[in-house]
């Protein structure tokens, strides 16, 4: 298995984050290079099981899995559904914690995969979705 991380210390409280980072149904809202999504048949975005799906011009680009959500714990916990590189087992986890300067976000993964995978990985998903999205987070926080 491997592992990736971004982490972002955001001068504000872990819950006020929280509000803005976790409802599974809202990247889009907050990630500037996310395209909208929409929950399948209907599904709740705080009930496991949800699935969203990323649609650009009317195609679906990318589904995801919510596998867990917890506000007490500020996290939730996802899987990418039908990977478009060489992994396997991929699964996400977004948090929100408190930090002595205000909150620390984690965006996390594991997943499975041949090491040249990796920094494919670290490239589109690492800087480009995790990273860009935290960047964001910090222009808006601060």
């Amino acid at each position: 298995m491997h592992s990736l991380i971004r982490t972002i210390v955001l001068p504000a409280d872990p819950d006020t984050v929280w509000r803005t980072i976790g409802r599974f149904d809202a990247l889009a809202e907050w990630h500037p290079q996310v395209p909208p999504s929409v929950l399948e048949d209907d599904a709740d975005p705080e009930t496991p099981g949800a699935v969203r799906a990323f649609t650009l011009d009317g195609t679906v680009v990318a589904r995801e899995r919510l596998l867990a959500k917890d506000d007490t714990t500020r996290s939730y916990r996802y899987t990418v559904l039908d990977p478009f590189l060489p992994v396997t087992d991929y699964q996400a986890t977004l948090t929100a914690a408190h930090h002595e300067q205000g909150t620390e976000v984690r965006w996390t993964a594991t997943y499975a995969g041949a090491a040249e995978a990796v920094p494919q990985v670290e490239e589109i998903f690492g800087d480009g979705v995790y990273g860009v999205g935290l960047r964001a987070l910090g222009e808006r926080f601060s």
